[in-house]
């Protein structure tokens, strides 16, 4: 159960006896790289970290590597008007839509309802191989995001699940996040029981008992492996461990794709997009970065 880097990495794992499955993330440097385009202040950073390291966890149980997980918290009346984060293959983006004046009067660590006020989380799976998309919406609740996480699966999936986020930055400036997702799946078989579980099968309450023991401390701990987190957790079971997932930055947009999708819309309405240089201007919310096409290009 050796993994050979602590950072940048989802291990995927079963504990077969007890019915339980489960993912551990790490973000080091690709998080750097994410945060670094935007210069948001520390508690918004705070909020993207965790949204990053929950799409990890749940991206990286797609069965198809062009399967895209989509993590989207909305709101209206709060400091943050929108935050997206997405999966794709090992790829990670997002950002957060925010007002920095009210984000600067809220405490140095905000709550989830501080930030956004009433609001909804929305998970969207899309299936690349079958085409397949499924969606799960319900209010943003809880203290943290890892609460309104836990409240999605029980509402949506009707999984017993446990979520554990954390991030912080280093001395050196650095980031560091992490996370660990565990759910039960009765008979080891999706779609049957679930959530009474809890009465049936006193091996849920045997894991989830021992998985909160886990500590902020070691989730954001690069010094530890995602393995060693496992160990220290489940010593007494038979974990077993599938193939590490490496985890990158990767924003999508570039000028061709860019231009494709503006090649879409009727000439007149192109001629209006753009400005009286005859250029087409496109900013990209996920990397802050402005792409600008002629007309003549496209």
């Amino acid at each position: 159960m050796t993994i050979n880097t602590t950072l940048d990495t989802a291990l995927g794992f079963t504990i077969p006896e007890r019915h339980v499955r489960g993912r551990v993330v790490r973000l080091g440097p690709t998080l750097d790289r994410i945060l670094g385009a935007h210069g948001y202040p520390p508690a918004i950073e705070r909020l993207l970290a965790d949204a990053l390291v929950l799409a990890a966890l749940l991206g990286s149980t797609l069965k198809h590597e062009q399967g895209q997980l989509t993590l989207q918290a909305q709101a209206e009346g709060g400091a943050v008007e929108l935050l997206v984060a997405d999966y794709k293959a090992g790829e990670m983006r997002g950002y957060i839509r925010h007002d920095p004046e009210r984000v600067a009067e809220m405490p140095a660590d905000p709550t989830l309802f501080a930030l956004f006020g009433k609001g909804y989380l929305a998970i969207t799976f899309d299936q690349a191989v079958t085409g397949e998309r499924y969606q799960g919406i319900v209010p943003l609740e809880g203290a943290s995001l890892a609460e309104a996480a836990e409240a999605y699966f029980t509402q949506s999936e009707q999984l017993p699940s446990l979520v554990r986020l954390h991030s912080k930055r280093l001395e050196d400036g650095s980031h560091v996040a992490g996370g660990i997702l565990i759910q039960h799946l009765p008979e080891g078989e999706e779609g049957r029981e679930r959530l009474h579980t809890r009465l049936d099968h006193p091996e849920w309450e045997h894991v989830l008992a021992l998985a909160q023991t886990v500590t902020t401390a070691e989730l954001a701990d690069p010094k530890l492996t995602p393995s060693d987190i496992l160990w220290r957790l489940f010593n007494e079971d038979e974990v077993r461990t599938f193939a590490a997932v490496d985890l990158q930055r990767g924003c999508r947009c570039d000028p061709g794709h860019i231009r494709s999708v503006i090649a879409r819309f009727p000439v007149e309405e192109r001629a209006e997009m753009a400005d009286a240089a005859g250029e087409i201007h496109v900013d990209c919310e996920f990397c802050a970065k402005r792409f600008s096409l002629s007309l003549e290009s496209i």
